[in-house]
């Protein structure tokens, strides 16, 4: 693959290139960010594709540095802001980029945020700050600091971009930190800074210092304040002084959806493109041009809206120009022909000067074995021993340790005797190279789907067994019991939401969609947040069971309940094991009776839960976390 790459880095206009299926992508940009000069970019077409590949590239290259940027998971001209958690992956990663790469390095974002304005390298710069122990700072002044920089003041801190002030103790999670950090203060001069995990609030370890970025882009300091007033006035007039917007501002007061006016707390924005540097190469997905003229069609459609709404009631919402803060589509394909930006293709198309042939096909496909109802790991086995033959390397990727053991298992037990069970790409290609005697690599690699170049070939689990199974729905008397429950809910209980935790019960509201009235449960979580959830989808609720005294609301957005329930599933696995190995002990001893109820008290009494449909239910149930 040297030589491709090579062509690619010496490229100086955009190159087409061909037959790169999307699972050969994450390997591909790996090799890439290994032969760049700097870093490798991939624009992938949305915020899946981007997740997707930025865990499956390290895999590929275990020593590569991968950042992710992601766009505002809001939409254009919004009344709410984007989270906490994209607004500080964002500032971390251009905090990143002003520095240069040490080691391969792939920067991966999506079309959304590439064709967005942000802050300027130098802006960027200029914010951070670094704090260490022994440094004098009055934990007022540094709560203002954190205030005007975006950051949320809490009672507990549980997500990025949020700090409490406890006594002694300021909690705080900065952008770009994986963990949260515990700064504790002498009078005014940080005693020690200690890294703690938010979803116990225990202390892990102590650091030498952090840097501080703001948690927002759109800050609040004494200068930001003042170019925002000047700009509003000047652009929406004089009347404009008495909009909520304004006063809140001037005021010092975040108000949600600010965000949508950053071109005026700003002197001068930038794009991603301005932070990166003439080395870096840059590569984008085939569904790119597709989602970049949705994206434009998207911004211009919600602009036009927010235009109309605001001349039949003026006041409402008033919009800056689009391109104060989106780039046109103009500025988008001057852009991809001045870096440039390569287009890959799962297609193949003849070499050219602007057409590089990658030969690599998809996996092989099993779906006329499955429509059969054939045996696929017959198949599978068939497959193996066919490119055995012709000599290329196979390679097995499962979505789990346990899902791979099952599959060798159940290949061992149609002929497949020579499986190798490895943990990295590098130990995959070592033992498919001893094809000769027809070995076998099994790995555990989050792909969905795998390729076939001339000389190896990855098959994942979706390949061989189809798509992966979706969840059964739950079952509709989960809603009507729900209902009951509501009959005898007040405002101001608790409930909790299976995707988005602990919230408040505030009634029953209509919403008018499409000019008719839609029946919605009003919730209302921390920071004020509301979620409407149809009276159609109320499976989705359940009561709060426990005592609701002192019990904090999730965030919206937020990480910890989505943390919370991955520690109970977690859990839950470890007493299942339990379970099953004291069942295999009492197997052994199948003479001696016991009593089925003293079996296992130590896990009965530990976990109790009501049995329900599926494990998520179960651990909404269990809410003593």
């Amino acid at each position: 693959m040297t030589d491709p790459l090579q062509k690619i880095l010496k490229a100086t206009q955009p190159l087409t290139l061909s037959a790169v299926p999307p699972g050969f992508l994450p390997w591909l940009l790996a090799d890439l960010a290994r032969a760049a000069k700097s870093r490798a970019v991939f624009v992938a077409a949305d915020d899946i594709q981007m997740r997707a590949v930025t865990d499956a590239a390290a895999f590929f290259a275990p020593e590569l540095t991968t950042l992710a940027f992601p766009a505002w998971d809001c939409l254009p001209f919004d009344r709410s802001s984007p989270s906490l958690r994209s607004s500080a992956e964002r500032l971390a990663t251009l905090q990143a980029l002003q520095k240069p790469a040490k080691g391969p390095t792939l920067l991966v974002t999506t079309v959304n945020a590439a064709t967005q304005r942000t802050l300027t390298p130098f802006r960027i710069r200029q914010l951070v700050a670094k704090l260490t122990p022994g440094e004098r700072i009055d934990r007022d002044r540094l709560a203002h600091l954190l205030q005007a920089n975006g950051y949320v003041r809490t009672d507990t801190v549980a997500d990025p971009g949020e700090y409490a002030v406890r006594g002694g103790l300021v909690d705080l999670w900065p952008s770009g930190e994986e963990l949260a950090l515990r700064l504790d203060f002498f009078g005014d001069e940080i005693e020690s800074v200690r890294r703690f995990d938010p979803a116990d609030q225990r202390t892990v370890d102590r650091v030498d210092g952090f840097t501080l970025l703001p948690a927002s882009e759109a800050l609040l300091d004494e200068d930001s304040i003042k170019r925002f007033r000047t700009g509003y006035r000047e652009r929406f007039g004089a009347t404009a002084t008495g909009d909520p917007l304004y006063q809140a501002v001037s005021d010092g007061r975040r108000l949600a959806g600010m965000e949508h006016w950053l071109p005026l707390f700003e002197e001068k924005l930038a794009t991603l493109f301005d932070h990166l540097s003439d080395e870096d190469v840059i590569v984008r997905d085939s569904g790119a041009p597709a989602a970049a003229q949705n994206r434009f069609e998207a911004i211009a459609d919600y602009h036009a809206n927010r235009v109309r709404a605001q001349s039949s009631d003026p006041g409402s919402y008033r919009p800056l120009k689009a391109d104060t803060l989106y780039l046109s589509e103009t500025e988008w394909e001057q852009q991809i022909a001045d870096r440039p930006l390569h287009l890959t293709t799962p297609f193949r198309e003849p070499e050219s000067a602007t057409v590089l042939d990658f030969d690599v096909e998809g996996p092989r496909d099993f779906t006329p074995e499955r429509t059969a109802q054939e045996n696929v790991y017959e198949a599978v086995a068939a497959h193996a021993r066919k490119l055995h033959r012709d000599g290329r390397k196979l390679i097995l990727a499962s979505y789990s340790v346990g899902s791979r053991e099952r599959l060798a298992g159940l290949l061992a037990d149609h002929g497949l005797d020579r499986l190798e069970l490895v943990d990295s790409w590098q130990e995959a290609l070592g033992a498919a190279k001893a094809s000769a005697k027809g070995a076998v690599a099994l790995t555990v690699l989050p792909l969905d789907h795998g390729f076939t170049t001339p000389d190896v070939a990855l098959l994942t689990e979706q390949d061989m067994l189809g798509d992966r199974l979706v969840r059964r729905q739950r079952r509709k008397k989960s809603a009507d019991a729900f209902m009951q429950e509501l009959a005898t809910l007040s405002p101001g209980d608790l409930v909790v939401h299976v995707d988005h935790g602990i919230g408040r019960y505030e009634g029953l509201t209509s919403i008018p969609v499409s000019k008719a009235p839609h029946d919605c449960v009003q919730l209302e979580y921390a920071g004020g947040d509301k979620l409407y959830v149809p009276v159609e989808n109320l499976e989705v609720l359940s009561r709060y069971g426990a005592d609701s005294e002192g019990v904090g609301l999730d965030k919206l957005g937020g990480v910890a309940w989505q943390a919370r329930k991955a520690r109970m599933k977690e859990r839950i696995r470890e007493i299942a094991g339990e379970l099953m190995a004291t069942a295999a002990a009492r197997a052994l001893r199948p003479a001696e009776v016991l009593d089925p109820d003293a079996a296992y008290p130590e896990f009965v009494n530990r976990f109790p839960y009501e049995e329900t449909e599926d494990q998520d239910r179960a651990i909404v149930d269990t809410r003593r976390i």
